[in-house]
């Protein structure tokens, strides 16, 4: 199976899917329809873990921004929605590997793994409020993640975090030195060779059963807010067409 935008492969136990649309890596239509595609060739296949990585400069920098208009806005969500309910689906743990920076959908990718092991450049964010929008993922995530006050300035700035700040929130498991970075995932990944897939998955699945249960219903009445209100705001476009032109945006508050 190949893939124009990902790399994908299998081994000695390591399915792994690599965004490969250097440098930024930025999710378009074509893009997330083979992550789904990948992520579903990956439960089937025998392993004990799927790592999610990059090629780039860039983990991810999000959603390609010309999808955030009310025209594309109910595809955008179908799309990016149907990884994360993919994602969220598989019992195999998913480990990100981020190094460079993961913004906006690209961070979404991240919170939907289990393990996220960071290089010390990495660097995290769901900036999509300057636009006048919200994270609908992030939205659920964060407030699980972290303290509700926590969650909602993150939420509610924009703030682009360093792995170092992730490590120290709890949302990244293992921040490695940039030089011999690869080797380092290596090593920290071997800690999981020696157990058994079967059992790495059931644990997993048994701790789903007990928290985000409602993943798929409660994300779902997220994006129902998002489409249904605020992509029938005026700031919804004034936010993306500045960020096009490359100016401040001019706020009117509906």
């Amino acid at each position: 199976m190949t893939y124009e935008f990902l790399k994908i492969s299998n081994e000695d136990g390591i399915i792994r899917i690599t965004l490969n649309s250097p440098p930024l890596n930025v999710l378009t239509f074509p893009m997330m329809g083979e992550l789904i595609s990948a992520f579903n060739w990956a439960e089937q296949e025998k392993g004990s873990l799927i790592v999610l990585d990059a090629e780039g400069r860039s983990f991810s920098a999000g959603i390609d921004v010309s999808y955030y208009t009310s025209r594309d806005a109910y595809n955008k969500i179908v799309m990016f929605g149907g990884i994360l309910e993919v994602m969220h689906q598989i019992n195999k743990p998913i480990v990100a590997v981020v190094n460079g920076e993961a913004l906006g959908g690209g961070y979404g990718l991240v919170l939907c793994c289990d393990i996220v092991v960071a290089s010390e450049r990495a660097k995290f964010g769901q900036p999509e409020v300057r636009l006048g929008l919200f994270p609908p993922l992030a939205c659920y995530m964060l407030p699980r993640l972290l303290s509700w006050t926590k969650a909602m300035e993150l939420l509610l700035t924009g703030k682009v975090f360093s792995a170092e700040q992730a490590e120290e929130m709890g949302l990244v498991n293992k921040v490695l030195p940039v030089e011999g970075f690869e080797k380092g995932v290596e090593d920290y990944l071997k800690q999981f060779s020696s157990l058994s897939p079967v059992v790495l998955a059931l644990t997993k699945k048994a701790a789903k059963s007990s928290i985000n249960k409602d993943f798929i219903r409660e994300l779902r009445e997220i994006y129902n807010i998002y489409l249904d209100e605020l992509m029938k705001t005026e700031d919804v476009l004034e936010g993306v067409q500045a960020f096009m032109e490359k100016r401040l945006p001019k706020w009117v508050g509906r």
